[in-house]
């Protein structure tokens, strides 16, 4: 028996997790799709026959589902768990040199873009169009050396003021690059190359930005926060939150409330402490950067004057 079970849908492709109990070594009758597939395999191993060519598929070895071609299985080993990637159209497999044989060679790289691509759900539109192109070019390229040059800077300049102006078209990568009338593989490869981050990663930034903006004014309502910023829920702005600044909403926003509603004669600079590099600091902000530094549990409670001198404590003195 299969089941499959959809873990990201976008326009262009739907990404399932298959489950198969089947146990047979006899083939099966022929199957065919009318969009092409990726198939990597996450457990297990069973047999396909395309073309004449027989593959065993197992986590160390994929197959490649052509449109409107026939293929047939044999599972003599019990059942597996896969991952398929299914191609609604050709808008980001364009141009892309597709392998002659059925089966894909998975190496580190390939089995780390497999894993990404399944967390990548919380953003079906950027970030999981970025993580099937990574896979596409792993998986459908031949040598590194293949892969098309990147594009000019303009390029990515273009897309950072359409994101920063939020152009409707910033909300997806595959419309971005309809806007900016390129591919959505050469605009990721390019942004990627001048900015030093995928494009995911600097409109996250962009977003939490803002997000900081709105929190340093008291806003209080995070739901409203979130979805005024594009995220899909208070869970996804929390989830970027965290990975950008290792804290989340909340916690950012008692940070920068504290500073606001400090007392005056509290928020004056009392204790300075220069380091090496010449900077000083007062109290209170001694204490919040311990606290954004990644801080324990009983240090994130302590007082400005606590982290003041646990900061301190740790820099050598200077003397003149």
């Amino acid at each position: 028996m299969r089941t499959a079970k959809r873990v990201i849908e976008n326009p262009h492709f739907v990404i399932r997790t298959v489950r198969c109990t089947d146990d047979h070594v006899r083939w099966s009758a022929p199957e065919s799709s009318r969009a092409a597939q990726i198939v990597l395999v996450r457990r297990g191993r069973f047999q396909v026959e395309s073309r004449g060519r027989r593959v065993t598929v197992e986590p160390a070895t994929g197959y490649l589902h052509h449109a409107d071609e026939e293929l047939r299985f044999a599972h003599p080993a019990g059942g597996d768990v896969c991952t398929a990637v299914t191609f609604v159209d050709d808008v980001l497999t364009a141009g892309l040199d597709v392998t002659r044989s059925p089966a894909i060679p998975v190496d580190a790289r390939l089995e780390l873009a497999h894993r990404l691509l399944l967390r990548a759900g919380a953003d079906p539109d950027v970030a999981a169009v970025e993580a099937v192109l990574d896979l596409l070019l792993l998986t459908l390229r031949g040598r590194p050396q293949a892969v098309p040059a990147p594009g000019r800077e303009d390029l990515a300049n273009r897309a950072k003021e359409a994101i920063l102006a939020d152009e409707p078209a910033s909300a997806g990568l595959v419309p971005l690059a309809r806007l900016l009338r390129t591919s959505p593989s050469h605009l990721s490869r390019t942004f990627r190359h001048h900015t030093g981050m995928p494009l995911s990663r600097y409109r996250n930034r962009v977003r939490v930005s803002r997000a900081l903006t709105s929190l340093e004014q008291g806003e209080t309502d995070l739901a409203a926060l979130a979805v005024g910023l594009g995220f899909n829920d208070q869970a996804h702005l929390t989830r970027v939150m965290r990975d950008e600044l290792g804290h989340t909403p909340g916690r950012v926003r008692t940070l920068l409330a504290r500073q606001a509603t400090a007392p005056e004669d509290a928020r004056r600079p009392r204790t300075r402490q220069t380091a090496a590099g010449g900077a000083g600091c007062d109290s209170w902000t001694a204490g919040a950067i311990q606290v954004l530094a990644g801080g324990s549990r009983s240090r994130d409670t302590m007082s400005a004057d606590q982290g003041a001198v646990m900061i301190q404590s740790r820099v050598p003195s200077i003397r003149k």
